[in-house]
């Protein structure tokens, strides 16, 4: 705790923030990670500090895009399969410092959860369809049980009225 004394409310905040911010300069070097993404990159601050954004995240183009191009990037999807993680990103340059920071916030649970959604509305989609499939199937047996015993009623009818008029004559 007396470690928390010395550190500033922004240093604090970097610390505690459970979205994952990570910094790169201008020749896609990591400069600055905080907890959260090493936490979702299972992985330690020292051993991302100094070395190429390419080594651990396989998009490293959007970086070197927004410094190029001096553009924001907001809420642009990605999902690292490697980590397990699905993430919302936020990147934007910081020209003074010919700098890029991203912002990813964990969205997995989310994602996870929408998939799951989808699935159960796919799997119902098809039980219903089996269903009505075998309603009109049974509704077609039925139908042709109807016929045949309308016609043998029928025929029984006839032969009824035949009998008849010759007892008439």
């Amino acid at each position: 705790m007396e470690d928390n004394k010395n550190k500033s409310l922004w240093e604090l905040l970097w610390d505690y923030d459970p979205n994952g911010l990570l910094v790169v300069d201008s020749n896609m070097i990591v400069k600055i990670v905080n907890p959260a993404i090493c936490k979702m990159f299972n992985t330690t601050a020292e051993s991302i500090i100094g070395k190429n954004v390419a080594e651990f995240v396989d998009d490293y183009v959007d970086f070197k895009e927004v410094l190029e191009t001096n553009s924001v990037v907001l809420a642009k999807e990605k999902e690292y399969s490697k980590y397990d993680l699905f993430v919302k990103k936020v990147m934007f340059p910081i020209k003074d410092e010919n700098i890029v920071a991203c912002i990813m916030v964990d969205i997995t649970h989310e994602k996870k959860q929408k998939d799951e959604m989808i699935k159960i509305k796919e799997e119902t989609l098809i039980k219903v369809n089996q269903v009505v499939d075998k309603q009109m199937k049974v509704a077609q047996e039925i139908a042709g049980l109807l016929g045949e015993t309308t016609a043998e009623t029928k025929i029984s009818l006839l032969k009824l009225i035949d009998m008849l008029k010759q007892e008439s004559i």
